[in-house]
């Protein structure tokens, strides 16, 4: 049984998610490069057979038969989700986010940085009617790819740019969540709506009573994650409402909390397996004879400018309009340039990104996964490189504090 004391005893929280989110960044860089090597070498066909090898899992008349990749896309980042919805009630209790002080600013930039990118997309694409749904792609943001991306910079990095940086892409899922919830469902199952309900008062008692056994709460879990994705609202919110459920303290042992344990042993599994094994499946797009027509279509023009352009804008200009009007300011050790910098790096929206746009096309006829993959590369590759230049030239020589 891990305790409160000893992750503390293993190293500083903050540092230690700080070094696990970056080293998780670049494996989660290596894994994309792989997929782009593999599906533009003679190994392409193995890939794409790879990524459909049928599976399916069948308890009499229930059955869920689906190609690998949208096991991967359903099920693993169920696993994913769950782990931001840890985070996000740890935060919200006793972290960052429980002082509010301390969530204006990177509350007021994730606003801006989801709602001007979308804008910049829609701008491209407001007069296609199939294009337009992808209006979200470019209004989430990888905190792994730019944690990683700001690990380059060693110890010049203040924590209190990567405390707004990980506070922002909170904020970030949670409107990812919300948008997915809303306007990314498929046709609706009353009956699987209906045992989705029915299991949210059971985890509900799980936690009034303190019921700590996490079998209950994963096996409940996996009931919901079945109902949602036969009810046709997307599976992996499952993962969020059962992280809500999972008690914060212990009513035995006052030193141990289950969801710090629970949440300190899946961040190495998603860092390290989930969203790497995300990524490989999901960046492997096939650059023959792509052409600048290609690069300048309405799609991946309006996700790439939307992720460059319109994250830095939004991000950047809600947060400096904010601090002029003194609703905040600016956290200490973080100036103007290092903001505009972290907003540059807000641009980098690769694994959310791949997911709302494998969300967004993936049932349709028409094949623009090409397009918003090649899109979100292009972004997400360009944002990285300019807010990394940024923020070396603007950040101290020395150590921060």
């Amino acid at each position: 049984m891990i305790t409160q004391q000893d992750i503390t005893q293993q190293d500083n929280f903050i540092t230690s998610f700080f070094k696990l989110e970056s080293a998780g960044g670049i494996i989660l860089m290596v894994a994309a490069v792989l997929a782009m090597i593999f599906a533009n070498s003679s190994w392409d066909h193995y890939y794409a057979l790879f990524l459909d090898i049928p599976v399916a899992v069948k308890v009499g008349p229930l059955e869920v038969a689906k190609p690998l990749l949208l096991w991967i896309n359903d099920g693993l980042m169920a696993v994913f989700f769950f782990l931001v919805g840890l985070e996000l009630k740890r935060e919200l209790i006793e972290g960052e986010l429980a002082d509010k002080r301390n969530i204006i600013l990177p509350g007021v930039g994730a606003i801006g940085g989801m709602l001007v990118p979308a804008l910049v997309y829609v701008y491209f694409n407001y007069d296609d009617p199939q294009a337009i749904n992808g209006w979200a792609i470019p209004a989430a943001t990888d905190i792994a790819f730019a944690l990683g991306v700001l690990a380059l910079l060693g110890s010049r990095v203040p924590t209190s740019v990567k405390i707004f940086l990980t506070s922002l892409a909170i904020f970030d899922d949670i409107g990812a969540i919300i948008i997915i919830a809303c306007f990314y469902t498929a046709d609706i199952s009353i009956t699987g709506l209906i045992v989705s309900a029915c299991c949210l008062p059971i985890l509900f008692l799980l936690n009034r009573y303190k019921i700590e056994a996490r079998s209950l709460y994963m096996v409940i879990g996996l009931i919901m994650w079945t109902a949602m994705l036969k009810s046709g609202v997307h599976a992996t919110l499952s993962g969020v409402l059962v992280a809500l459920f999972i008690p914060m303290k212990s009513e035995t042992n006052p030193e141990y909390s289950p969801l710090k344990s629970l949440e300190h042993d899946l961040h190495a599994v998603v860092a390290f397996f989930v969203l790497p094994v995300f990524a490989f499946a999901n960046a492997g797009i096939s650059l023959r004879g792509v052409g600048m027509e290609d690069v300048l279509h309405n799609v991946p023009i309006g996700i790439a400018l939307g992720l460059l352009i319109g994250k830095q804008v939004g991000v950047f200009g809600f947060c400096w309009l904010a601090i002029k009007l003194n609703f905040t300011k600016l956290p200490t050790g973080m100036n103007l340039k290092a903001l505009y910098g972290t907003a540059a790096l807000c641009g980098i929206g690769f694994t959310m990104s791949l997911f709302i746009g494998s969300l967004t096309f993936e049932s349709t006829g028409f094949d623009k996964l090409f397009d918003e993959r090649l899109g979100i590369i292009i972004g997400s590759l360009i944002s990285g490189i300019i807010g990394y230049l940024i923020l070396k030239f603007s950040l101290p020589n020395k150590a921060a504090e």
